[in-house]
């Protein structure tokens, strides 16, 4: 059997772009992205996604993977990939930022651990909201969907010299400030429980100079704080959840899916 390097190219091509924006978006996407995830295990994932993905898809575009056009083509489907995994990123970093915010105003800001998932120090709380949000994560299959919008991007976002524009990359930022209202509306609650608790512990320390603040206030705000973190978790598990379909929802925008 002989191939054309016409026939090779367009070979390497239908199965080359889709592995492209699926590596892109298992590399960024959370649970995939974990450093507890062996590299070759996502190598497997990968190759057998894209194997199973491409002979559905439309017909690739007549370019050659090393030329100029194949590499803006390369560009576009890492930037769609890694669009898709950054924004379910976001909406752990809200957790992470809470559970900041939470161990700071509970004085467990020093009492951190080593984040699997990015190998960086986090607060033991964000940590523990990271590990119940990977378990609702899992619940609730939202790695098999975030699998299932990257297969049916194909379709609605075909492989082109064109895919993520100007506007999409500034939704995108605005997007990301919902990382942050999420933390707060997670942390909002203990924070200002915590504020009420240490301005009585102040009155405390005017009315009876002679008590040892530093001995009292801080296993009482502990107790506290952990208290408040068991009464206030379904709460901030919902608020978890909602942003996981918010970030679904703009996906689904964006990739102009249909559902």
């Amino acid at each position: 059997m002989i191939f054309s390097e016409a026939q090779l190219n367009a070979l390497i091509a239908t199965y080359f772009w889709p592995m492209v924006r699926i590596s892109a978006m298992l590399l960024a996407a959370p649970l995939f992205s974990s450093r507890q995830v062996p590299a070759r295990l996502r190598l497997v994932l990968m190759m057998m996604i894209a194997f199973l993905v491409a002979p559905t898809l439309p017909e690739m575009p007549p370019a050659d993977v090393l030329s100029h056009s194949g590499l803006i083509i390369m560009l576009q489907q890492l930037l769609i990939g890694i669009m898709m995994g950054f924004i379910l990123q976001m909406v752990f970093g809200a957790l992470v930022f809470g559970g900041q915010v939470i161990a700071y105003s509970m004085g467990l800001g020093f009492a951190s651990m080593v984040d699997p998932a990015n190998g960086v120090q986090v607060p033991v709380v964000s940590q523990f909201y990271l590990i119940l949000a990977t378990l609702l994560f899992l619940i609730f299959n939202g790695h098999l969907h975030a699998i299932e919008l990257v297969a049916d991007s194909f379709v609605t976002m075909p492989v082109a010299m064109d895919g993520i524009s100007r506007n999409n990359m500034l939704d995108l930022v605005a997007w990301g400030s919902r990382l942050f209202a999420g933390g707060l509306i997670i942390a909002l609650p203990i924070v200002g429980a915590m504020l009420m608790v240490n301005m009585g512990m102040g009155v405390v320390m005017r009315a009876a100079p002679q008590l040892n603040i530093f001995s009292v206030g801080f296993p009482i705000t502990m107790l506290l704080g952990f208290a408040l973190i068991w009464v206030s978790l379904p709460n901030a598990m919902s608020v978890f959840t909602d942003l996981q379909d918010e970030a679904f929802q703009h996906l689904m925008q964006t990739l102009r899916i249909a559902r």
